[in-house]
């Protein structure tokens, strides 16, 4: 049984710390900075083993040198990124199975937001690490990608099994919430879903994870190609990958 424990860091970075008990495995995903993940681990009494990077952002991968310095952790991160992460042990590509904490655990490509971007996915444990393409409500900015890269990302996402939970790289619901609630105003679900992200957010919760399924119905920027959706937003497109952007870029400026 695997055990999942959010580290906050930075501003509002989520760190996963990851344990396997049974094989005495403990890793870390995306960790932006050391300090709180060492801190972690020495309140259990745990070694470090693995760590993880979903892409090359220092907030994703700031605390990486430390811990490996310290812990002698394998490094596991995107093929796609070699050049941009130092001291990668297991390079990962797309439709890979890795093992992360003794899981088998596949690997999505998902460009957009950095040409190298990947997500981890675990069918037995049913939860996905969507670092920064993936957040509740939302998605992340396009920097280095394209629009239509992004989207075929999500869409790779949008696949996987409704029960499905997702731990995404920031706390970003807030105000993912606010937009979604703007662009989508008589969703009865939504309503529902945002008072209990504003209960949880009010009560210093984080509101990750959260479930694909419902995800599916709510996330604007995972129904671009939903007709009834697109038209009720004023769109006009019949390109799911120029709706997608058009929402996007109002995000962008919203």
């Amino acid at each position: 049984m695997l055990e999942i424990f959010i580290i906050k860091a930075l501003s509002d970075n989520y760190i996963y710390l990851l344990r396997n008990e049974q094989k005495n495995i403990t890793s870390v995903i995306d960790p932006g900075e050391a300090k709180p993940v060492i801190k972690f681990l020495n309140n259990k009494g745990w070694h470090l083993d693995e760590v993880i990077n979903t892409h090359h952002h220092h907030d994703h991968v700031g605390g990486n040198k430390e811990l490996l310095d310290i812990y002698k952790s394998k490094l596991i991160a995107p093929s796609y990124e070699k050049d941009r992460i130092k001291n990668i042990d297991i390079l990962v590509s797309d439709n890979e199975i890795v093992n992360i904490t003794g899981i088998s655990t596949k690997v999505f490509h998902t460009p957009g937001h950095t040409l190298g971007h990947v997500c981890f996915y675990m069918p037995e444990e049913k939860c996905l690490f969507s670092g920064d393409t993936l957040f509740y409500l939302g998605c992340g900015r396009v920097f280095e990608g394209t629009m239509d890269q992004m989207w075929s990302s999500l869409l790779k996402l949008r696949t996987l099994p409704e029960d499905t939970s997702v731990y995404c790289g920031h706390e970003y619901t807030l105000s993912n919430m606010k937009f979604a609630n703007y662009i989508d105003t008589n969703n009865a679900l939504l309503n529902k879903i945002s008072l209990e992200i504003k209960n949880n957010r009010e009560n210093g919760l984080p509101t990750v994870p959260f479930n694909l399924g419902i995800e599916k119905k709510i996330n604007p920027f995972l129904r671009a190609d939903d007709d009834n959706f697109i038209k009720s937003v004023g769109l006009n497109s019949n390109n799911a990958s120029e709706s997608f952007g058009e929402i996007r870029l109002k995000k962008d400026g919203f």
